[in-house]
């Protein structure tokens, strides 16, 4: 899983470098809704969103939707926050 290439193709201003994988993926678990981190892991895994949809039972919309959300929340400085590595 490729988590720090994927939130650099979410986050719109990284500021700071990202933490250790692992925290990250725990700092995702903390802020994300379990459809929106099933949706960010799958993104990870380099999945055509075609077959993310299919193996999540998502329609178009509900697709959209929720990658939304993903993509909002991610932005938040809040968010930023708990992912960062302050040096």
């Amino acid at each position: 899983m490729q988590i720090e290439e994927t939130l650099k193709t979410l986050i719109k201003h990284i500021n700071y470098p990202f933490k250790e994988p692992k925290e990250l993926e725990m700092a995702l678990r903390k802020r994300l809704t379990k459809k929106e981190f099933k949706l960010f892991r799958e993104l990870a895994s380099n999945t055509p969103k075609e077959e993310i949809a299919q193996k999540l039972n998502f329609d178009a919309i509900e697709f959209a939707r929720v990658e939304q959300n993903l993509i909002k929340k991610l932005n938040l400085e809040q968010t930023k926050q708990l992912l960062y590595k302050f040096n």
